[in-house]
């Protein structure tokens, strides 16, 4: 697994650059979001199917039902094939 935490203080701007840099289309993410209140399970998890204007997105999904805004991204983590 190989894992990137986006830092708090970036804007929407920044933390769609590291996300893109850090995963490509193909990729089986989970995702936990910044303001997490406990609990070690992600947010999501699912393929990354597009990396779009303002969200990433996941099994084909619209942000709120399975894609994540960048914004709300705390920590990405690409889980590798077995």
């Amino acid at each position: 697994m190989t894992e990137l935490t986006v830092p708090r203080d970036a804007d929407q701007e920044r933390a769609a650059e590291l996300v893109r840099d850090h995963v490509t289309v193909g990729d089986v993410v989970q995702v936990w979001e910044r303001d997490r209140t406990g609990g070690d399970d992600p947010e999501v998890v699912g393929e990354v199917t597009g990396i779009e204007p303002g969200y990433l997105e996941l099994d084909g999904q619209p942000p709120g039902e399975g894609s994540v805004r960048y914004d709300r991204i705390g920590t990405v983590t690409r889980v590798e094939p077995a």
